[in-house]
């Protein structure tokens, strides 16, 4: 498999472009904005986006994922069902940080613990790891030991769990249960910063010491 992040907005969300060798079939993780750019790495790539792909429903998120699903005709997939209010108060996220205005969006497929999303020769696991929204999953390709963790996990932090239904303990279990049994040589790509190792945060991250065994 492989992956290109492509930040946008003003958040310098990570969005990334993942797509399977062997098809040069592609989807997109969560396309915050900046359809154009997205367009245009889409096409330098020669893939074919078959698929759009949410995390959670924050705005800096899902912000062109409507307009790119229209654009290349494909479903949109995800996040978990329990984000549908995040998803449907999108003009009001729009309208908080001053944004271009966000119609509501329903997802054509929600997503839950274990599902599979297929793409191509590609199977990823979804795993559903809320806390920093209820309804946040996080998408894992076992053989090349690569995972979108949206806004559960950064290099040296975690996600904010101030938002509305946001739960601070449940995100910590989340990281401690979902994703560091996956193992220390997993990379992941955050939503927003540099990529990690899991091994890294489990020894380094400040918000995960005491809480893992380390060695």
């Amino acid at each position: 498999m492989n992956y290109h992040i492509i930040p946008v907005t003003a958040f310098a969300q990570n969005c990334s472009l993942i797509w399977c060798n062997a098809t040069r079939l592609a989807a997109l993780v969560d396309p915050g904005g900046d359809a154009e750019r997205i367009q245009q790495v889409v096409a330098e790539k020669q893939v074919t986006v078959n698929q759009i792909l949410l995390t959670h429903g924050h705005l800096d998120h899902v912000g062109a994922a409507a307009e790119l699903a229209a654009h290349y005709g494909v479903p949109i997939v995800g996040p978990q069902k329990e984000d549908a209010f995040w998803l449907q108060g999108l003009p009001q996220q729009s309208q908080m940080f001053g944004l271009a205005h966000c119609p509501p969006l329903t997802p054509d497929r929600w997503l839950d613990e274990d599902d599979r999303i297929t793409l191509g020769n590609i199977v990823l696991r979804v795993l559903h790891s809320p806390g920093h929204t209820p309804g946040h999953v996080v998408f894992f390709h076992d053989d090349s030991r690569l995972l979108f963790s949206g806004d559960v996990i950064f290099k040296g932090g975690v996600g904010r769990s101030d938002f509305p239904r946001g739960d601070h303990q449940q995100l910590i279990e989340s990281i401690c249960n979902k994703l560091l049994p996956l193992g220390d040589d997993v990379i992941f790509i955050p939503g927003h910063g540099p990529n990690s190792t899991l091994g890294d945060e489990r020894r380094h991250n400040p918000f995960l010491q005491g809480l893992t065994s380390a060695e």
